[in-house]
Formats: C-alpha cells, structure tokens, sequence
C-alpha cells in the first residue's frame, strides 16, 4: 500500500508527487537493525506513541536488504509495542548519492562505510549506541500514521 505525506505531514493514501515522498508500510520482521538502542530513549518513545496513538517518523531503511539506517529506537517500541509493520522511507542506500555515512566523534571508531554496515545487519551483528552517523540529504517528513493500522490484521 502505496502513501505520502503531504506539506502538512499528514500521511495520505496515494503516490508520490513533487512535494510529497513515498512512505511504506513494511513487514517488522524484514527489517535489520545494525545498531544497539538506549533503553531509556525506547521508552521515552514508547509512552510518546502510546499517547498520541500514532507513528510520527518514518524509519530509513534500505530497500534491497531491509537495513535501518536511521530509526532504530523506534524500531525497538514496534517491537515492544508488538507491531508488524513500520512506516518507511526506501533507498538503494549503497547507490545513493544523498545518504553518506561516518562515525559519532568520541564512539571508538574511526570509520564505518555502508557495506560495513549492511554486512554487520546481516549477520546480526550491532554496534553500540551513535557509532554511524549518516547525513541524510533528503527531507524527512512527519507523518501520523495510526498504531491500529501497524498491528496484525
């Protein structure tokens, strides 16, 4: 099922359009985290989408092996909140030119490259909380999509 959120971030039933991006409603199960989440911050978000009822950001994922690249935590509270799925923005992240990575100053590393990335998501592997840092040359809209139509139908 194709949306979009409009200029208001409202998420709209429909295509992509010139002032719009195309949001997803992808299978938990799919997706792959490559980063380990902070507890509190998971709750934090937790009782935030159980107030407003709703999803108000959509994950960044890689379209080709489910890959988050930005969302984790969130992630996390569909998980803890038993969803099965998650609205998404999809890229051909090893392809795409407006999403680079590097590392948080002070996380251990020096590097991190996307392939680095995908393969640790692959093998299940994390790293630990803000190690990659990817700038993101993309607007990301707010949306409201429903908790209700996230769960098992």
């Amino acid at each position: 099922m194709g949306y979009e959120a409009n200029k208001a971030g409202r998420l709209m039933k429909g295509t992509s359009t010139e002032t719009a991006m195309e949001i997803t409603l992808v299978d938990m199960a799919w997706l792959k985290p490559h980063e380990e989440i902070q507890p509190e911050r998971v709750m934090e978000l937790q009782a935030q989408f159980e107030a407003s009822g709703h999803v108000d950001l959509p994950l960044l994922v890689d379209r080709v092996t489910g890959t988050i690249l930005d969302g984790h935590h969130r992630f996390s509270v569909g998980q803890a909140l038993g969803l099965a799925r998650m609205p998404a923005l999809l890229f051909d992240y090893l392809d795409e030119a407006r999403i680079a990575v590097d590392t948080w100053p002070g996380c251990g590393r020096e590097s991190i490259t996307k392939e680095e990335i995908i393969e640790m998501a692959a093998r299940g592997d994390r790293t630990p909380p803000k190690t990659s840092r990817h700038h993101i040359d993309v607007p990301i809209p707010m949306i409201q999509v429903p908790l209700s139509e996230l769960r098992s139908s």
